[in-house]
């Protein structure tokens, strides 16, 4: 008979810090999915001067320790992978780029990391024909940053499975989404609206979490994510059979995310035992 994945995996929502992710136990992760706030880009400014970040390098200090906290959950081999994209502001200077994706890739092997190949996503909303600076006059025309990064960290050596383990079995993917998923850049993958309820909400698109967990997680693991946010990651792990943990320090976001948890576990909770059976029509 063949395996099959569970309909639907659990999810916990904890309200907090994600340089803490209070409850999570240690080594109780399978795989970090997450998008945080980015540095230098105006619509993070208030909440990283909330935490007495107001520049670029303090401001990565705070998601430093976001990661080491995800070190601290994640089990030996464990992958994390974080969507971030890079910044274009002026300073006393003048403009420059902040690249962001440097940045975590530097702070993230500093903490023992292993840095695995990264993902470039193209985003197809962005006009190819954008462009910022002088035009076309040269030289003073700047390139259209139109692709994130996602970036992929192990957690030390190769995670083991025993031999024919059938969870690796029931979430094997097929060659042509292999072919197209662990090609570097992904262009087929619209961006979210970034707008909930009157709030900028950062979101991602559900098709990115849902690709990155079925390439490095199998059904019935835990996947983190240390800013939840409106939850997309969460909800597409519980699709695909993952349970799921997500940690978001907004208290109006976590009250939001529970009230869906409840939603969610309503609609898949078995009938009680002792029920009377329907009369037959």
């Amino acid at each position: 008979m063949a395996l099959e994945a569970p309909a639907g995996g659990r999810v916990r929502i904890i309200e907090g810090d994600a340089a803490r992710l209070p409850t999570v136990g240690d080594g109780s992760v399978d795989l970090v999915v997450t998008s945080p706030p980015y540095p230098m880009i105006p619509m993070w400014d208030a909440a990283f001067d909330r935490a007495g970040a107001p520049d670029f390098e303090t401001r990565h200090l705070l998601l430093d320790s976001a990661w080491a906290a995800c070190r601290r959950a994640l089990r030996p081999g464990g992958i994390l992978a974080i969507n971030i994209g890079d910044a274009l502001r002026g300073d006393a200077q003048g403009f420059r780029l902040w690249s962001n994706h440097a940045r975590v890739m530097v702070g993230c092997e500093r903490l023992g990391f292993r840095p695995l190949p990264y993902l470039l996503w193209k985003k197809p909303t962005n006009r190819p024909n954008a462009f910022l600076g002088s035009g076309f006059d040269p030289p003073n025309a700047y390139v259209t940053l139109d692709c994130e990064f996602i970036l992929l960290f192990r957690n030390g050596a190769l995670r083991r499975f025993p031999k024919g383990d059938p969870r690796r079995a029931v979430s094997r993917y097929s060659k042509a989404d292999r072919d197209r998923w662990f090609s570097q850049v992904w262009g087929d993958v619209r961006a979210a609206r970034q707008e909930t309820e009157g709030r900028r909400t950062g979101a991602f698109p559900p098709e990115l979490p849902e690709r990155l967990i079925r390439m490095f997680s199998v059904v019935g693991d835990t996947v983190l994510d240390p800013f939840a946010g409106t939850g997309t990651t969460l909800w597409a792990a519980s699709r695909l059979g993952r349970d799921a943990v997500g940690v978001e320090i907004d208290p109006d976001l976590c009250a939001a995310l529970r009230a869906r948890a409840d939603r969610l576990r309503a609609a898949v909770r078995p009938a009680p035992e002792d029920a009377a059976p329907r009369s037959p029509r």
